[in-house]
């Protein structure tokens, strides 16, 4: 029986090969920022507000014309077959089925076509700006073409996070499949059986090029092209290239949040992905009060990193954020049981907000505002 995210990701933990699992629970360097993600939700108490009538409680919001059936949603994850292959698409399944946004990573290993056809909910797509322009211009024809709602830009990967575990494993772009990661795999034989139906997953949403056909080519391509010249002037670019809603992902300053204002960004993500990336970070909930300082109403803010629980998504619109999206927690219960192990994890993290929206006298997302927010540190 699983009872929690932790439930989720224990038994993950058993079933996949290590390589694979730590690629998914590991982070940058120390962890610290890992570990500071979770503490710091956890840190945060939330008092709430006594006789109030809960009894026609609705987690629904509304973002850029669509209804949400709670205030979360599926982050983007990328190389997501490694844990089971059509991960991609069985996460959207599941997330739209649960009238729930779910967002599509450049990285991903599934169409991004086929994806937005199987997915019900609000679809976003994530983009990653290479140094060729073409890459990105393709994925976003493509995206248009196929009716992704929304664009992501990811703005906190500039180079790769130093992710010592995977180094370690050998597991690293491009793949080089050692003596280490073989027995790993064979320690797993239901995944490796699944692996070997589905063959090697490959980056099939770059846009084909000369001699990066093969799964290890569009890694290392994916890796040598994410462009250190990346500025706020290519934001405009982009805008002029998408006409939907346009959020930015990885902005933990609140001079970058109001940077975003200024060049029309129709919304924000603060994320630190995750802990994957920059090891002395700041957790993404210790920023939010201050990016809200600044934008206020102007534009939704969501938030990711370290969101394991429902009280966590209500800790963080009690201070300020419209939403949260998960990332590793649905790839525990991917796991575990496909799309239906992701569907159970979305209504585990439902049913916990439910409870404790009631538990806060809440009967929507809004009242959470009215929360007295306090730090046990």
């Amino acid at each position: 029986m699983r009872l929690s995210i932790q439930d989720f990701q224990l038994a993950a933990q058993s079933s996949l090969p290590r390589f694979v699992y730590d690629y998914v629970a590991g982070g940058a360097e120390d962890e610290l920022c890992l570990t500071r993600n979770q503490a710091d939700l956890q840190a945060l108490t939330l008092s709430p507000r006594s006789l109030r009538d809960t009894s026609a409680l609705s987690t629904e919001i509304e973002v850029f014309g669509r209804r949400w059936s709670a205030p979360f949603g599926v982050a983007p994850v990328g190389l997501i077959d490694v844990v089971r292959p059509r991960g991609d698409l069985h996460a959207a399944r599941a997330a739209g089925k649960a009238g729930l946004p779910y967002i599509l990573s450049t990285a991903s290993n599934s169409p991004l076509e086929q994806v937005r056809e199987v997915c019900e909910g609000p679809c976003w797509m994530q983009l990653y700006v290479m140094q060729d322009r073409g890459m990105a211009n393709s994925i976003l024809d493509r995206a248009r073409q196929a009716g992704f709602e929304a664009l992501v830009l990811t703005v906190d990967v500039p180079v790769g996070g130093y992710r010592e575990k995977d180094i370690r494993h050998g597991f690293k772009l491009p793949f080089r499949l050692g003596p280490r990661l073989l027995l790993d795999m064979a320690l797993q034989p239901r995944w490796l059986w699944r692996q070997a139906l589905a063959g090697q997953p490959q980056f099939v949403n770059l846009m084909p090029t000369e001699g990066a056909t093969s799964a290890q080519a569009q890694a290392a391509l994916l890796a040598r092209s994410m462009d250190r010249r990346l500025v706020w002037d290519d934001v405009s670019w982009l805008r002029s290239k998408w006409d939907g809603p346009l959020l930015i992902k990885g902005v933990l300053h609140p001079e970058d949040a109001r940077q975003a204002l200024r060049y029309g960004v129709d919304g924000l993500i603060v994320s630190n992905h995750g802990g994957r990336q920059l090891d002395c970070a700041p957790s993404t909930i210790s920023v939010l009060p201050q990016i809200m300082d600044v934008v206020k109403t102007q534009m939704p803010v969501f938030i990711d990193s370290g969101f394991r629980r429902g009280s966590d998504v209500a800790r963080a619109i009690a201070c300020g954020a419209s939403g949260a999206f998960l990332g590793r927690a649905v790839a525990y219960g991917l796991a575990q049981g496909g799309e239906q192990g992701v569907a159970q994890v979305l209504s585990l993290i439902a049913q916990e907000l439910e409870r404790t929206m009631i538990l806060l006298g809440a009967s929507c997302p809004a009242d959470l505002a009215q929360c007295l927010v306090s730090s046990t540190d």
